[in-house]
């Protein structure tokens, strides 16, 4: 436990109250996670990189118990999903199991946008939080650098003579930027005269979104990593589209140089909770667009670390956790031992249709109403992949016993205990209920299993987890999205993973119908594949590759003083 009188305040005050004084250095910590010095690169004292060959002499070593967390369908009321699982780290730290966090890393325009950041809240967070949240180690801007260095190698191999006959209309690559800018969405460039390029509509995508992004979280080492960027489909040849030809990076001999751009970022990050649990925090791909999770590097170092490794999924289940489970527990050949679905009382009363401005009241014919979202995702969990589950239920203090006690009570008759998780204001002390149902629910048979056959067709795959993960009636392919399945298949690209473009807000495709829709069909109007990464990416409703700053940013909130002190992190 954190030997600290814990007050109400910001996260960043919080967080500030304990780091650096209460913090350990980085070998301590590194030492604390069982990682010899040779394999710690530090940056600073108190953050620090794993080298890689670490996890090679170790790969014959016996895995931890896996923890996945994930949660309900977000709403505008907050649900705490990373803060439950760096709080429930350290409620299993406390009472003497030796366990890991594995985390995503924060993107820059979350942060200074309207999301805020990724590093858990209150008494439950990860440090150094200001430098977490913002430049970190400089992951994004190497996955960055090494996006836009393919961008830069495309259009020059045009300018140059093109010979592998490049279509300019057909160039998939667009370049990326960890901001939301919403004027760089589409963009046209190459003007001014011959000297200056190939005049062409272009366009950029945020960090997160970016298929390097992906490979990244995806490899398992410095090898996989490079055949993977190789394998990236930069455009199309002149031609008919049954005749055109995907040209690839590795065809630019780009993928060497972004290797080398990568080497750094592909190692593992290593820094503390607030009560001095280790850390992996490590790639952060967007959850609807990409596959939401941190990068399998830092899980399987994790695993190997410790006993109890606890994860988390980004947004909710139907997003997160189903990419989790059907593509990286597919590459990384690995299963949870157990999954924890986190839920607020204000949220699922937000899904049973009350304003935000009335949650705190009570209303148990709201939590009725909106209770369906939560065991649609308990039941994907429990029956779909066959997972031991406890539903989290994040307590807020305007909750009242009967709001608590009447969704205990439903969880109970689907199946699953529920626990109160108060770990936002008591920091692993207020977790050790639900650290305590974890253990007993890793002890439990787990027969996981696959959403889907990876051999199926793109379309069985996309009705696999539009019926039996959304429940959908079905799926409209649109025209455009069929003359792209068809393409992949006949490239021999189909057998892969299918990763969904959706909204996170609801298990449809329709922002608005929040809870557990039924009579619905999912439509999906495009199709692409990221053949580096590994999977067919399928665009659902109206999902932005680069999105936008709300009307007051996070930016204008945030201030350093004289003294270096950052203020208005959250």
């Amino acid at each position: 436990m954190l030997n600290i009188k814990r007050f109400s305040g910001t996260d960043i005050e919080i967080a500030q109250a304990v780091y650096p004084e209460y913090a350990l250095n980085a070998m301590e910590l590194a030492k604390k996670a069982g990682i010899q010095e040779e394999y710690i690169e530090t940056y600073g004292n108190y953050k620090a990189k794993v080298d890689i060959n670490f996890l090679q002499k170790n790969k014959d070593k016996k895995d931890g118990k896996l923890i996945l967390v994930t949660a309900i369908n977000p709403t505008p009321a907050g649900e705490g999903k990373t803060t439950t699982t760096v709080g429930v780290a350290d409620s299993l730290s406390s009472i003497g199991k030796k366990t890991i966090v594995a985390l995503r890393e924060p993107s820059l325009g979350p942060v200074f946008g309207v999301k805020g950041g990724a590093a858990g809240g209150g008494w439950a967070q990860v440090i150094p939080m200001e430098d977490i949240n913002l430049h970190f180690t400089g992951d994004f801007h190497a996955i960055g650098a090494a996006n836009n260095l393919l961008a830069a190698l495309i259009d020059n191999h045009i300018y140059q003579g093109n010979s592998l006959n490049i279509d300019p209309r057909k160039i998939c690559w667009r370049r990326c930027i960890d901001m939301n800018d919403r004027q760089l969405r589409f963009v046209t460039d190459g003007l001014g005269g011959k000297a200056n390029g190939f005049p062409r509509e272009d366009g950029f995508d945020i960090t997160a979104a970016s298929e390097i992004m992906a490979v990244l979280c995806l490899a398992s080492d410095i090898d996989d990593l490079k055949n993977r960027l190789g394998k990236i489909i930069a455009g199309y040849t002149y031609g008919k589209q049954s005749a055109e030809v995907p040209v690839t990076a590795s065809q630019l001999n780009a993928h060497g140089a972004m290797a080398a751009l990568l080497k750094d970022a592909l190692k593992p990050n290593l820094v503390q909770t607030l009560e001095g649990t280790p850390a992996f925090i490590h790639g952060g791909p967007f959850a609807n667009i990409a596959h939401g999770c941190n990068s399998v590097m830092a899980t399987r170092l994790a695993l190997k670390c410790a006993d109890y490794v606890v994860t988390e999924a980004g947004f909710g289940a139907d997003l997160g956790a189903e990419k989790f489970l059907d593509i990286k527990c597919r590459y990384a050949n690995i299963k949870p031992s157990a999954v924890i679905i986190v839920a607020t009382v204000r949220a699922i009363k937000s899904h049973g249709g009350v304003k935000k401005a009335d949650l705190e009241k009570e209303d148990l014919k709201a939590l009725e109403a909106g209770l369906p979202n939560l065991l649609q995702h308990v039941e994907n969990i429990t029956k779909v992949y066959k997972l031991p589950a406890v539903v989290a239920i994040n307590a807020f203090p305007k909750d009242t016993g009967r709001e608590l006690e009447y969704i205990e009570k439903k969880c109970r008759e689907s199946g699953v205990n529920a626990a109160i998780s108060e770990v936002w204001a008591k920091g692993g002390e207020g977790g050790i209920e639900l650290a305590k149902e974890v253990i007993r629910l890793c002890d439990q048979p787990n027969n996981f299993e696959y959403l889907y056959d990876i051999d199926l067709s793109i379309t069985e795959k996309i009705e696999a987890i539009a019926k039996k993960i959304y429940r959908a009636d079905g799926v409209n392919i649109l025209p455009n999205a069929q003359k792209q399945i068809t393409q992949i298949e006949k490239m021999g690209l189909d057998k892969t993973p299918v990763c969904m473009a959706k909204t996170q807000y609801s298990f449809s495709d329709d922002a608005s119908l929040l809870g557990a829709p039924r009579g619905w069909r999912l439509t999906v109007r495009d199709v692409k594949i990221s053949a580096g990464a590994g999977f067919i990416v399928v665009f659902t409703g109206e999902i932005m590759t680069m999105p936008g700053l709300p009307p007051l940013p996070s930016a204008e909130k945030i201030d350093i003083g004289s003294n270096g002190k950052i203020s208005g992190l959250f």
